[in-house]
């Protein structure tokens, strides 16, 4: 997502960090198969991303296959570093992918670690000479706006059934925030849908990603 565009994409804006008497305690997230990751990922899209129409941009790329859904079994940061890496550096050969999500399921399961990512993932960006070509969005199932309690339904927004790492073109972000008549009015759409949407909903929603017998995540 992009910094600063206010858009909501697959496609959210950049994690705020909760303040830290509201963060959350981490919670393990039990190993998965690759097919049961993915599965998860695609049902949120469809049904939260596109289905309550948080991001207006996200149905056409999916559509055209432009979505690129990739899970890391990477277990510590360090080879979550190595993961991400390598999916940029295949945006960069593979110009018919729009957008990627790295999905980790095994590492970051705090949402406070996993913010703190991020600043290492934007200095990976400045070290591979991509910062201005590629974003980094983020989603996560503990995601948490800044200035909301950890149960405020807006927070649902940006929760995912996995930790994600959205590997966005920033060329083409800009070109949707260009021709977008007014990209705040979809921040504030989505809180407002959400909102009235209210916990229970968005939560049972989010639970119903998962598949097979897997546990409730939030």
């Amino acid at each position: 997502m992009p910094a600063g565009s206010g858009v909501q994409h697959i496609f959210g804006p950049r994690a705020h960090e909760p303040p830290k008497e509201t963060r959350l305690s981490s919670s393990a997230i039990a190993v998965v198969s690759s097919s049961q990751c993915i599965n998860a990922i695609e049902t949120w899209v469809d049904t939260m991303v596109i289905g309550l129409g948080l991001c207006p941009f996200a149905q056409r790329e999916i559509l055209s296959h432009r979505v690129r859904f990739c899970m890391t079994p990477a277990i510590a940061e360090t080879e979550l570093m190595a993961a991400l890496r390598n999916e940029l550096t295949h945006l960069i050969n593979d110009e018919s992918i729009e957008t990627t999500l790295l999905i980790h399921p095994n590492v970051l399961h705090d949402f406070h670690s996993y913010n703190q990512f991020l600043n290492v993932a934007d200095d990976l960006l400045v070290d591979m000479a991509l910062e201005g070509t590629f974003q980094i969005a983020s989603f996560h199932p503990q995601y948490q706006f800044a200035g909301t309690e950890p149960d405020d339904a807006e927070n649902y927004i940006n929760r995912s059934p996995y930790p994600i790492l959205q590997l966005l073109r920033e060329a083409r972000v800009a070109d949707a925030v260009y021709h977008h008549p007014n990209t705040q009015a979809i921040v504030e759409r989505n809180i407002m849908q959400m909102n009235k949407l209210g916990l229970n909903a968005a939560r049972s929603l989010l639970n119903a990603c998962y598949t097979h017998n897997q546990p409730d995540r939030v």
